[in-house]
């Protein structure tokens, strides 16, 4: 099997680091909102490339987190009255309601940010101590791009050119506009965790490096996420774990494509968003399944009420076939076997003179 590796630009085989174990970890949904189909999609993806794996035979740990504590959570519980908790709470349920639906397996290990705060902080800790990170007087954390030598690598960006258009935000104390939050210092009415620099929170990278190595070793096999999360996400990913570790993070990275609408990249703003439930009002979930594979994965799908019609139009064929095909057989007496080595008897078995099945195909 091979993979294109958006860290090498190219497509290499794959190859386990540690025989037959592989270890997976894919981004997560931020629980704030009822997913949408580029949820469905990058879900359903990363679900077909697990299956592939355990049918392969690999013994596979598939790490999938959760945010269930960020800023759009938190503006999301205010506009409702209701604590940030309990949103994430409730939508990381609608987000098993929505992928039962469509069949997508649970991984193995399905870790939530807020159950791996000390892990976090003590990653903090260990950048600060080797340099790559400082505190600041207000309580953040910040990481020094700059001290991590391959900052850049997955994503291509130079330095240079992520410099033109880095500015300070009020309210930040970065000594360089490229550097990124680690840790957020804790502001009146949000969640908030004790720490050595006073009460706060996580910044969204940092999650996915501390819970990523403590449910497999270092570098991980497979790393993978929506195109949209190669940067500064994934890049920043990169640079926290190995500038703490001294190792690689991942070994393969894998990104699938942006999911459009009528050619037009899906948006609230634009009255063109669509939830899975949206879909699924209209359409089985197999057939919305069947769409998101239609094409090649780290290609642009383009969605639209009319391309879902036809993808309706072929899993009907998908399934006619497998039909005639289970007559033909029926009439040609040939036993199902599930055993390919024997199907060749099964074959000379056959009448010449009898229907010949395998032509219906």
């Amino acid at each position: 099997m091979k993979l294109y590796n958006t860290l090498a630009r190219e497509k290499q085989e794959f190859t386990p680091l540690n025989g037959n174990d592989v270890s997976m970890y894919v981004c997560g949904i931020t629980a704030y909102d009822l997913c949408h189909i580029g949820h469905a999609r990058s879900s359903v993806v990363f679900d077909v490339l697990y299956r592939y794996l355990l049918h392969k035979g690999y013994d596979v740990t598939f790490i999938r987190n959760f945010t269930d504590i960020d800023d759009k959570i938190i503006k999301r519980a205010a506009e409702v009255g209701q604590d940030a908790g309990e949103i994430a709470e409730k939508f990381i349920g609608e987000f098993y309601v929505d992928m039962d639906r469509l069949k997508v397996k649970r991984a193995t290990v399905e870790p939530k940010c807020t159950e791996h705060i000390p892990e976090m902080i003590v990653l903090t800790e260990e950048l600060i101590e080797k340099g790559h990170a400082y505190a600041a007087e207000n309580g953040d954390v910040y990481f020094r791009v700059r001290s991590f030598e391959g900052y850049g690598k997955l994503s291509g960006r130079q330095i240079d050119e992520l410099e033109s258009g880095a500015r300070i935000q009020p309210g930040e104390m970065k000594e360089d506009p490229l550097d990124f939050t680690l840790w957020k210092g804790a502001k009146p009415g949000e969640p908030s965790w004790d720490s050595p620099w006073g009460k706060g929170r996580p910044g969204w990278h940092l999650e996915c490096s501390a819970m990523s190595e403590k449910y497999a070793p270092l570098p991980l096999d497979i790393h993978g996420g929506g195109q949209d999360l190669s940067f500064p996400h994934h890049e920043n990913e990169i640079a926290q774990s190995e500038a703490a570790r001294g190792k690689d993070f991942a070994r393969y990275w894998v990104h699938n494509g942006f999911v459009q609408i009528n050619s037009e990249k899906m948006s609230k703003s634009l009255g063109n968003f669509f939830t899975i439930r949206d879909i699924l009002a209209q359409f089985l979930p197999e057939t919305l399944r069947y769409f998101l594979l239609t094409m090649h994965y780290r290609s642009p799908l383009d969605f639209s009420f009319d391309a879902m019609e036809e993808a309706e139009k072929g899993i009907k064929r998908v399934y006619t076939a497998l039909e005639q095909i289970d007559q033909a057989l029926e009439r040609a007496k040939w036993k199902k076997s599930p055993f390919p080595e024997e199907l060749p008897a099964e074959l000379d078995a056959i009448e010449p003179s009898g229907p010949r099945p395998w032509r219906m195909i």
